[in-house]
């Protein structure tokens, strides 16, 4: 059999575009929830860690019912 390069340049730049694509997508979502906290709250970030940290945790529970994603931290 012959073994395949994995590290080929096409391997490299379709995983680079992924990551960017990833990135891009997460700093979308942070300044859409930047600009939700300014609506919601007035900007004061003490209410929006609070709801984040509640909601975080629920977004960890409810699927399975425990919390053992946290244990990985």
């Amino acid at each position: 059999m012959e073994e395949k390069n994995t590290l080929s340049l096409r391997y490299i730049a379709k995983n680079i575009f992924i990551v960017l694509g990833l990135v891009l997508i997460w700093r979308g979502i942070w300044y859409g929830l930047d600009a939700l906290d300014h609506f919601l709250f007035g900007g004061i970030r003490l209410w929006s860690a609070l709801f984040g940290t509640v909601l975080g945790f629920l977004v960890l529970y409810l699927p399975d019912r425990d919390l053992k994603e946290i244990t990985r931290l």
